[in-house]
């Protein structure tokens, strides 16, 4: 079949035009390469919680002076932090501690524990090469409350692996924490919107949790 040359050559300058535009989109594919452009997408819904307090357990990450004291975030999140934990105990809720050292006293005198709330010890997810989820099964626990920080670190992590593994997950955005206020927005977008990660959160604020 022969085609017209009139029609080869628009065919000729289509493909040129179509492979000049993939040219385009492949040297600016990468978000590397889009950075600047990003725009935030819109925040989530702040929604009140109202959780059983035996089930439930306030997980406390990483509230010590290494962490925190450096972090002028964490430090200012502090006054709401004892309200929650006052609540916390006051209701019957569990409380649990993680540390990033192996010394207990290392935990900020605001928010420190009690005889018998018990603490882990791990890197950023508090679930590995701990009891963590030992102990919250033991007491029944089917919702956790994660607050603390790094924000990226402790609390993305183990939230996302509590998730992950069934439970249900508080977020309050008052109580998570970093140097500066990206790592926070990245957790809570990370949080709200992963698959299979995002149906077990509830975004929220420290005085809208009732128990």
């Amino acid at each position: 079949m022969n085609i017209p040359l009139w029609k080869r050559a628009a065919r000729i300058a289509a493909l040129t035009v179509l492979g000049a535009g993939c040219a385009t989109i492949a040297a600016s594919q990468t978000i590397v390469d889009e950075w600047a452009n990003v725009k935030a997408p819109p925040p989530p819904e702040l929604k009140p919680v109202k959780v059983a307090p035996k089930e439930t357990a306030l997980l406390m990450l990483d509230f010590v002076k290494q962490t925190c004291s450096p972090r002028p975030r964490c430090m200012a999140s502090l006054p709401k932090m004892q309200n929650l934990l006052a609540q916390a105990r006051q209701n019957g809720a569990h409380v649990i501690y993680s540390l990033v050292s192996p010394s207990v006293a290392d935990i900020l005198p605001e928010v420190t524990p009690r005889p018998g709330e018990p603490v882990v010890s791990s890197g950023p997810n508090k679930f590995l090469n701990t009891e963590l989820d030992k102990l919250l099964k033991e007491r029944g626990v089917k919702t956790v409350i994660a607050v603390g920080t790094a924000a990226e670190g402790a609390v993305l992590n183990t939230g996302a692996h509590a998730a992950l593994h069934g439970y249900r997950v508080v977020l309050p955005v008052d109580g998570l924490s970093s140097s500066t206020t990206y790592p926070e927005q990245y957790t809570v977008w990370h949080l709200a919107n992963a698959p299979r990660i995002g149906p077990q959160i509830t975004v929220t604020r420290s005085d809208m949790v009732s128990f």
